[in-house]
């Protein structure tokens, strides 16, 4: 059984680190890091830019289909590029029906459709507090899943409280600026200010928690039994 990921450049592969100029400090989304974490084989159709329309229009959600068998898991995580397009893809609108669709056409295959809200944008306010920059989007999300009877793994809560529990400072690093800075290495202005996409230590955050929250939706230890007491040991 394999796991398959839709989404855009928070979970793409990737870049080698063709926007940093250094091999070394590559920017890539949390779907490249899954790999580590899972015995399964991984499949990261995820692609920059991507929105649940442009992901259709390319044909990449088509070739992701096509590819499916019964017993896949479909993790489905868009967001950050469709609330660029409210017209079309507002958040209870085109954006909550096409992963409607995605969701359908992963069952009509056999396999089981997760749907992943957004990460959150690592934008802290002057007051040292956490801002939300999603708007409606993260609740769609959530909504859709409880109307759809669909899983969801909630990376803009998981994502939010990760940066808040580092703190300003400690959470830079999940980032190419924040591990530039550690090291000495200057970056241009674009990655200085981008707090959006992750560096290696970022994107293996966040593939662990999918990881857990994908055994616990699969009930992955649910058959064995409590270690809840101590063990006397001879």
């Amino acid at each position: 059984m394999t796991i398959h990921l839709a989404g855009d450049s928070t979970v793409a592969p990737t870049d080698g680190g063709a926007a940093s100029g250094r091999p070394d400090l590559p920017l890539l989304g949390w779907g490249d890091e899954l790999r580590r974490f899972t015995t399964e084989p991984v499949a990261n159709h995820a692609i920059g830019g991507a929105t649940t329309r442009s992901f259709r229009d390319e044909g990449r959600w088509d070739r992701l289909a096509a590819e499916l068998r019964p017993g896949d898991t479909v993790v489905i995580q868009f967001g950050h590029n469709d609330q660029k397009e409210p017209v079309d893809l507002a958040a209870a609108g085109g954006y909550r029906d096409r992963l409607a669709v995605f969701t359908a056409e992963a069952r009509a295959a056999g396999a089981r459709p997760v749907l992943a809200t957004s990460v959150e944008r690592r934008l802290f306010d002057d007051e040292g507090a956490l801002r939300y920059s999603h708007g409606p989007y993260p609740d769609a999300v959530r909504a859709l899943g409880r109307e759809l009877d669909v899983p969801v793994i909630d990376l803009h809560a998981f994502t939010r409280w990760l940066y808040t529990f580092l703190g300003e400072a400690g959470s830079a690093a999940l980032f190419v600026h924040g591990a530039a800075a550690a090291r000495g290495i200057p970056v241009d202005a674009a990655l200085a200010n981008d707090n959006t996409h992750y560096t290696t230590a970022g994107a293996a955050a966040v593939a662990r928690y999918v990881a857990e929250r994908l055994d616990a939706i699969r009930g992955v230890g649910a058959d064995l039994a409590p270690l809840g007491k101590w063990t006397v040991q001879p």
